[in-house]
């Protein structure tokens, strides 16, 4: 059955917060969306739009993303599938592949990474994952949407290599690996037009060079023409209900403001996608079962940043532990907003370590509830300290949250001085991190033997703390992102977040770890860092090229008495490149398990296309040709071994013009045949000005610089304003 004009807009519009529109008499029912990335967030109840009906709390993004398993990204996936299937849902939230700029973003913990390709892997596999189960995914936020500050207004301004070989690479990858049911587009303007506004973004770009299927759903709240937003190629716009955009939309293909072919798309893109939630069954899940998954996943997710002495794992027998910190008993396990989970059930370190050790374990809070300092709780915490063989200490950022961005980096004034006191009294002492976004840890980890980022790991990080703690679990995470020394040396720093509704994106290409490593900038710990109760070697490294991209092969073995799991990693550089690169970038990486005295030989492939830079004079993506120096190692700054591989360039030519300058004429074979020839041809002064320019280096230079149209109009020039056009044409 055909609907009308106004079904058709009516169904491009939510019926109420979290379902879309139906249409009875079509048979069209309402089918359910909700929140994510990280859990099911069913509302609980009409009055609050924040609290959910329990689900399993899963280690939100900034956790599980340090990782680096897509494997295990993939079984999260298929898990909330599960969970979305026992609860109807349609289509889940997520996941959040935008790059985290800066440090100080406030919905960093919902995010995986500031690296592009480890964001577009992980994503693609949470996403397949997903929707193996038959339920949507909702990738957001596109596009380039890193900061809170002004969320609903700020035009990221950003050139166009950068937004593309960055901030839309993710997206990119997941969208033509996946095919995610839905896309949701951005609160902020790019480059001042409204991401839900951006024809070229959602429609020349999303569906037209990517070949995107599915619809395109706004943010909530973020359409603010819905006439614009759908000529723009936006579908569904949330929440609703919205009467007067419905009516704005068929009064506008009534008077041929639009066209009702683009309102008759959109609505059978809605369409579909209700009838692919109608196609799967209603499903169920083993509580436990995902409990102990998130459980899993959480102490992969841990990264060891220090270990003196190999204080750590702590031994279960023997020793009198104490235990410091109001996160160890109330633990922050994720952040704030719309992605926040009603857990099933919450671990905390504090339990788990008494349960786990079998030695006296004593608890002092350190610092308030809040956050604030108290002496009487530090002075407690200090004789417990002095008296116990073992010290471990929960601090952490007090809160990350949608809608607001952090304005520091550092621990807290009470937990500095909790971690100071404890320390001073136990050379023993261990201190865990419970955060969303990367903490500045100098110079206060120069006193602390081991040091462990727990990042924020879901309902079931308090257990995965303990196992890594006392050794049942090998650490494996890996960083991904940088911990910088300062704040001030972040390369986002000058231009964050911005001011008078723009927000200069002037780190370019430089973002994380590639702007540390251009500018030679010492860090607290680098991109990819993570030790492990045991060591690896690695041996030498090979690779092949082929027509599809690079492989990679590399023997890694532990040397180690435990067994133990190596995040091989490869990153590229190309000396000599014709356009601005950074050091080296992450192009490959594998999560590599290793048992104690065995070797496996990593084998990671490196796609073509991830090998591109966008050629802005061309408008398009193009593989250099060259030797590509693959710098194979633990971490961007632990590189283990190198190869060379030589790799075929792609055949690409920019057309000279008269604007091209002379330099350029001359470096390019046709234009330096036509040139020369025309300079060879022309008399007199003309021979004198070619035989100045191969004699005269300076004199070279000088002219090499210089547009063929101003040379033309030089006394003496061999050539003249009518020449060029002919020229032109000949050279192209």
């Amino acid at each position: 059955m055909a609907l009308s004009a106004s079904e058709q807009a009516a169904i491009t519009s939510g019926k109420d917060f979290w379902h879309t529109e139906g249409v009875e008499s079509a048979g069209i029912p309402s089918v359910t969306v909700t929140d994510g990335p990280h859990g099911v967030r069913m509302q609980a109840g009409e009055g609050d739009l924040l609290t959910g009906v329990p689900a399993t709390c899963f280690p939100p993004a900034v956790a599980s993303a340090s990782t680096w398993d897509p494997d295990l990204l993939r079984r999260m996936g298929e898990a909330l599938g599960d969970e979305c299937r026992a609860q109807e849902v349609a289509v889940l939230l997520g996941p959040g592949v935008n790059l985290k700029r800066s440090p100080l973003g406030g919905r960093n913990f919902e995010y995986f990474s500031e690296d592009p390709l480890l964001t577009g892997l992980l994503a693609t596999a949470w996403v397949r994952g997903l929707q193996s189960k038959g339920v949507g995914a909702s990738l957001k936020h596109f596009a380039v949407n890193s900061q809170e500050t002004d969320r609903m207004r700020i035009s990221a301004d950003v050139d166009e290599r950068t937004l593309r070989e960055m901030y839309l690479r993710a997206f990119h990858k997941v969208v033509t690996k996946a095919q995610p049911w839905t896309v949701m587009c951005a609160y902020n303007k790019i480059n001042g037009v409204y991401a839900s506004e951006h024809h070229w973004l959602l429609t020349e770009v999303l569906r037209g060079e990517w070949g995107f299927e599915g619809l395109v759903v706004s943010d909530w709240g973020a359409v603010v023409d819905r006439v614009e937003a759908l000529a723009a190629g936006l579908d569904l716009t949330m929440p609703g209900p919205d009467a007067a955009g419905d009516q704005a939309l068929v009064d506008a293909v009534e008077k041929g403001r639009l066209a009702a072919e683009t309102l008759r798309t959109s609505a059978e893109r809605v369409q579909r996608m209700i009838r692919k939630a109608g196609e799967r069954p209603a499903g169920d899940y083993d509580a436990d079962a995902h409990h102990a998954l998130a459980r899993e996943i959480a102490a992969r997710a841990i990264v060891l940043l220090k270990n003196d002495d190999d204080l750590l794992p702590l031994p279960t027998e023997g020793i009198t532990v104490g235990v410091f910190g109001e996160f160890a008993r109330t633990p922050r396990h994720q952040g704030g907003g719309s992605s926040q989970i009603t857990p099933t059930r919450l671990d905390d370190a504090l339990t788990e370590i008494t349960a786990l050790s079998s030695g006296p374990v004593r608890f002092a809070p350190g610092y308030t509830v809040d956050g604030e300092t108290d002496e009487a709780l530090l002075a407690e915490a200090v004789e417990i300290a002095r008296s116990s063989d073992a010290a471990i200490v929960f601090v952490g950022s007090v809160h990350e949250t949608e809608g607001a961005d952090r304005d520091s980096i550092d621990l807290p004034a009470a937990q500095l001085a909790l971690i100071e006191r404890v320390a001073a009294v136990n050379p023993m002492t261990t201190v865990v991190l419970s955060n969303g976004a990367v903490i500045a840890t100098r110079p206060w980890d120069e006193k602390v033997p081991a040091l462990i980022e727990g990042w924020l790991l879901g309902q079931a990080g308090g257990s995965a703390i303990a196992d890594v703690l006392f050794g049942r679990v090998n650490p494996s995470g890996r960083l991904a992102e940088t911990i910088p020394v300062k704040l001030a040396d972040h390369p986002s720093y000058l231009d964050f977040p911005g001011e008078h509704g723009h927000v200069r994106y002037g780190e370019g290409l430089h973002v994380g770890y590639r702007g540390f490593d251009a500018r030679g900038q010492e860090v607290a710990y680098p991109f990819g860092f993570g030790l492990s109760y045991t060591t690896f070697r690695y041996g030498t490294a090979r690779a092949s090229a082929a027509e599809g991209g690079v492989e990679v092969r590399v023997p890694v073995t532990n040397t180690g008495a435990r067994d133990g799991r190596e995040v091989v990693q490869v990153y590229v550089s190309l000396p000599g490149s014709r356009v601005r690169r950074a050091p080296r970038e992450l192009k490959a990486f594998a999560s590599v398990p290793v048992a104690a005295g065995e070797t496996v030989e990593a084998r990671l492939t490196i796609e073509r296309e991830d090998l591109a830079y966008w050629d802005t004079r061309l408008g398009q993506w193009i593989v250099e040709g060259g030797e590509y120096v693959l710098q194979v190692g633990s971490s961007s700054r632990d590189i283990r071994a190198t190869v060379t591989v030589h790799v075929a360039g792609d055949p690409a030519r920019v057309p000279l013009t008269a604007e091209s300058s002379v330099g350029e004429w001359f470096a390019d074979p046709r234009g330096a045949e036509v040139l020369g020839a025309a300079f060879a041809a022309a008399a007199g002064e003309a021979e004198g000005i070619m035989s100045a320019m191969t004699a005269n280096p300076e004199m070279l230079m000088m002219l090499g610089s210089l547009p063929l149209s101003r040379m033309a109009t030089f006394p003496g020039s061999p050539l003249n304003a009518g020449d060029l056009d002919k020229l032109v044409e000949a050279a192209n």
